[in-house]
C-alpha cells in the first residue's frame, strides 16, 4: 500500500508564510509527477503547483510568484512554500502523486488526506 502523509498548514495572518510538507511512503518504485490541489468551501478542488520527475513545475496563475513547489526524490517527498499569503488562498491543500508501485509495476493516483490553511485578513 502507499500512503502520502501531509504536514504544515494552519492559521496564518494575510501576507505571512507557510510551509506544507508530503511524504510518500510505501511499495513505490518511482514517482512521476506530484503535485499540490486545494478546495475552498463550496469550490472545486483545483490545482496549485506541480512538479515533474525532472523538476519541471507548473502553477496557477492565481499563486505564481508566491508558491514554490519542490521535491526531494530520494525522500518521496513534495513541499509547497508559500508566501505572501492571502485570505483566497484559505482552503484544504492536498498533497497528490502519480506513482509507480513495485507490485505489478502498476501506476495509480494517490491523494494525501489533506490540510488546512486559513488565512486571516
Amino acid at each position: 500500500q502507499v500512503q502520502l502523509v501531509e504536514s504544515g498548514g494552519g492559521l496564518v495572518q494575510a501576507g505571512g508564510s507557510l510551509r506544507l510538507s508530503c511524504a510518500a511512503s510505501g511499495s513505490i518504485f518511482s514517482i512521476n509527477a506530484m503535485g499540490w490541489y486545494r478546495q475552498a468551501p463550496g469550490k472545486q478542488r483545483e490545482l496549485v503547483a506541480a512538479i515533474r520527475r525532472g523538476s519541471s513545475t507548473n502553477y496557477a496563475d492565481s499563486v505564481k510568484g508566491r508558491f514554490t513547489i519542490s521535491r526531494d526524490n530520494a525522500k518521496n517527498a513534495v513541499d509547497l512554500q508559500m508566501n505572501s499569503l492571502k485570505p483566497e488562498d484559505t482552503a484544504v491543500y492536498y498533497c497528490n502523486a502519480d506513482i509507480i508501485g513495485r507490485r505489478n509495476y502498476s501506476r495509480n493516483n494517490y491523494w494525501g488526506q489533506g490540510t488546512q490553511v486559513t488565512v486571516s485578513s
